[in-house]
């Protein structure tokens, strides 16, 4: 490393898709820095995927690209080793992906004072809590972040959230939350032939709507509840708008949702899929819908829009008031009022308008928020010798 280049640590737990680009991004700056990612987990421990119920290997590189070294930090001496190798890196600041796993609050402590904690976070105040609980969440959060010297803040949800954490104005900065748009973008023709061949082998006619539902099957996200309001949708059409709903994921509630609905043939099982295969699906459908009772954002949401699919999403995912900007982007229903959810779904299945793309945030932004942050930083103070 140059006298000149600045270093960045960064922590998460283990290898994400979202994630990934991001990493290659920062490692490719044209600027003085050295990147190294350090995960708080093994590969072993996080294959298994217990809400999707499998093995989960993504078909689309997650280490490629950048530095990185992988931890056990849920034992003591995984979290010692963890430490050390981040001293021996030497970084001007520690950028860590959420306080509540194993090692990482032990990191924020270890080094608050000797070198900068940044901190990624998407936590919001979205789910309400009785008065006592929230007064107890707000004592101990207030604690946690006083480890943190800037954050990341990826929507307007998410910024009033670090408030409430005790967070000031100047040690926060904003980086919308985004997927890798030119993953999504690249191919159009190829991804449209593959739509098509999709809705064919799923016999759904080119004029048809199709709403889609990406993500686990778990009662979180509330696809059950989907299901039914678009089963009362169908008995209520006018049969000159032809509509299908399609579940892209498993989960919990898998044998559920097909027991009930799965002689409908206007409600479609497609199992887990790749992150390949993707943008295919999102451009064989017309609506994306996420119903969850609790989401801190929604990435779901950017690929859908990036792919001009529409979005559909209850009031209690992080990203709506971000995302969901006008009709033409989609709409936001109350979300638990399966009357609200209907009539939303009647209105966008009526309706053809299309988002803008070119407004959807990008993963760029996040990288040059993060160059911007390190070219500030005045790193001849630090000398961490703990």
């Amino acid at each position: 490393m140059s006298e000149h280049m600045k270093s960045l640590a960064i922590l998460s737990t283990h290898p994400i898709q979202y994630n990934a680009p991001l990493y290659r991004m920062l490692a490719l700056a044209n600027q003085e820095i050295e990147l190294k990612v350090f995960y708080s987990k093994k590969t072993d421990e996080v294959l298994f995927d217990k809400e999707f119920g499998q093995i989960i290997e993504w078909d689309i590189p997650l280490t490629e690209g950048y530095q990185f070294e992988s931890f056990q930090a849920s034992l003591k001496t995984g979290r010692k080793d963890l430490i050390d190798a981040i001293h021996a890196f030497k970084p001007a600041a520690i950028l860590v992906y959420g306080w509540n796993f194993d090692g990482h609050l032990s990191i924020m402590r270890h080094f608050k004072g000797c070198i900068p904690i940044w901190f990624r976070g998407d936590s919001t105040l979205l789910d309400p809590l009785p008065a006592s609980k929230r007064l107890l969440r707000k004592v101990a959060l207030n604690w946690v972040y006083r480890f943190v010297d800037l954050a990341f803040y990826v929507g307007q949800a998410n910024l009033r959230y670090y408030k409430w954490c005790g967070l000031r104005n100047e040690q926060l900065v904003y980086a919308p939350h985004a997927v890798d748009n030119a993953f999504f973008t690249k191919d159009v023709k190829k991804k449209e032939n593959q739509a098509t061949q999709l809705r064919t082998q799923l016999g759904i006619g080119s004029n048809a709507v199709v709403l889609l539902f990406a993500g686990k099957l778990d009662p979180i996200k509330q696809p059950v509840f989907l299901a039914n309001a678009f089963s009362h949708v169908l008995n209520h059409q006018d049969e000159k708008r032809e509509s299908h709903l399609i579940f892209v994921g498993s989960g919990a509630l898998e044998t559920t949702l097909k027991q009930e609905f799965g002689a409908n043939q206007h409600i479609h099982f497609v199992g887990f899929q790749n992150q390949s295969l993707m943008p295919a699906w999102y451009q064989a459908a017309d609506v994306l819908c996420l119903p969850s009772m609790s989401e801190t954002w929604g990435l779901a949401v950017n690929e859908a829009l990036v792919n001009e699919c529409r979005v559909l999403v209850s009031n209690r995912v992080g990203c709506a008031e971000d995302l969901v900007k006008g009709k033409e982007y989609g709409a936001i229903f109350q979300w638990d009022n399966s009357n609200d959810l209907i009539e939303a779904m009647r209105t966008i299945i009526a309706s053809e308008e299309k988002p803008s793309v070119h407004e959807i945030p990008s993963i760029d932004v996040f990288c040059k928020s993060i160059l911007e942050q390190l070219v500030r930083l005045d790193t001849s103070t630090i000398n961490c010798n703990k």
